[in-house]
């Protein structure tokens, strides 16, 4: 009897590339975002830009959990902004309720709409702990104003990476993946 490994090799390089990509955006938009607009909203486009796309292309649970934590802790050696950590637990949180559709993104409604709410619930998740947790302001200030400043930029990951999807989709870029 052999056993086979859950995460093959293409989802461990698939990984580390997206772990790179999670990096190079929060470590670039995320900044220019407080820059220009003092607001948090690149930071989460930046994590489910990326956490979406590694979804998509591994159809794996953990996957967006390890690029969630493998990036904030290279982002955190680089530049060190606490904050981080509360995308890493958006991550694992958008990693299980990814499970609702088995991790699958793909054009068909049912699949998009399911990624659509996790993205929009797990950044919005990832401002009320970012709010309450590492800039000690009241719960309440995390519910509504950090909260929905998350949620708009996870709505502007959602409006830009599903269609990007359904083109690599449309393309037939999956078959990459079976290499």
């Amino acid at each position: 009897m052999s056993s086979q490994a859950y995460f093959k090799a293409v989802d461990i390089a698939l990984i580390s590339v997206f772990c790179a990509l999670w990096v190079t955006l929060n470590l670039t938009l995320g900044p220019l975002g407080f820059a220009w607009l003092r607001l948090p909203i690149f930071c989460d486009f930046a994590v489910f830009f990326t956490l979406l796309l590694v979804t998509w292309a591994t159809e794996k649970f953990g996957t967006a959990s390890l690029v969630g934590i493998i990036g904030s802790i290279i982002t955190l050696l680089i530049r060190t902004s606490p904050h981080i950590i509360g995308f890493a637990a958006s991550a694992i949180f958008f990693d299980v309720l990814m499970s609702a559709n088995h991790h699958k993104l793909n054009a068909k409604a049912y699949n998009m709409a399911i990624a659509a709410l996790a993205t929009a619930v797990s950044a919005y998740f990832a401002g009320v702990v970012i709010g309450v947790f590492f800039m000690n302001k009241p719960l309440e200030w995390a519910l509504t104003f950090w909260g929905g400043w998350h949620l708009i930029g996870g709505i502007m990951s959602i409006t830009i990476t599903l269609p990007i999807i359904g083109i690599l989709e449309k393309a037939n870029i999956r078959r990459i993946k079976g290499a």
